[in-house]
């Protein structure tokens, strides 16, 4: 850049000199003339350090702006991984938590896992409810936390468990079943001290109606059981249950 301005005083104290420059006015003397060139030499340099100025400028606004940005794309960056977190949960449920829990959008805790299912949002009630069936301790606690979310207060067994399915899909597994049922059963007791004398009253009633509940809307039953003989299954199961303790 100095380079550059040397050469340009050169060439014009060279017109100069010759009395052919554009710079050159008659009626100005050799030390007029002189001075005009040297306010342009200084002209162009203010030009110079006002460009460096608004170049330096530009990149405070860029930076300024580069602040906020990343702000906006962490939150879209978010939302795009908790998209990809719920596909792929309803895909394979044990694979979306790693992930949600890898991306930090969810804490490996029971309580935030549970929180996060109950809320549903974009998530296959089929996946829910082989998540909270799976038999590990993590899982079992998530289950826990989940039902513990269920408010059952005065509602009867029917309206409780209408309530507590609607919030997933029963697997097809009857082991699954049972520990939800189980734990179904241990939140609606606690909720409701008065109704039965022990929870495993509660809990064989409610698979007892959650199968009968099947039986009677399932396609490939042909002829429904008639009302005293699923009242006798209810009492069957009850007095299996019961006498096995």
């Amino acid at each position: 850049m100095i380079s550059a301005m040397d050469n340009f005083d050169n060439r014009s104290y060279g017109a100069i000199s010759k009395g052919r420059s554009e710079f050159s006015m008659p009626e100005l003397t050799p030390e007029q003339q002189k001075l005009l060139i040297e306010l342009r030499r200084k002209k162009q340099e203010l030009l110079l350090e006002i460009q460096q100025i608004k170049d330096e400028l530009c990149e405070v606004v860029s930076e300024m702006e580069a602040l906020d940005v990343p702000e906006d794309c962490k939150h879209s960056n978010k939302d795009k991984q908790m998209s990809i977190g719920r596909k792929k949960f309803n895909m394979d449920p044990k694979k979306g938590i790693e992930y949600l829990v890898e991306n930090r959008l969810l804490r490996h805790d029971p309580q935030d896992v549970a929180h996060f299912l109950y809320k549903g949002e974009g998530l296959n009630k089929t996946a829910i409810g082989d998540y909270l069936g799976e038999k590990n301790d993590f899982n079992e606690d998530v289950l826990k936390a989940f039902v513990a979310l269920h408010d059952f207060t005065n509602l009867i067994l029917v309206q409780a468990l209408r309530q507590f399915l609607w919030s997933f899909r029963l697997p097809g597994e009857a082991q699954k079943i049972d520990r939800m049922m189980e734990t179904f059963a241990q939140r609606y007791c606690q909720l409701n001290p008065d109704i039965f004398t022990n929870t495993d009253t509660c809990y064989v009633l409610s698979f007892a109606i959650i199968m009968l509940n099947t039986s009677l809307h399932n396609p490939s039953v042909s002829t429904l059981i008639c009302l005293d003989t699923r009242i006798t299954c209810i009492f069957q199961i009850l007095k299996i249950r019961i006498s096995s303790f």
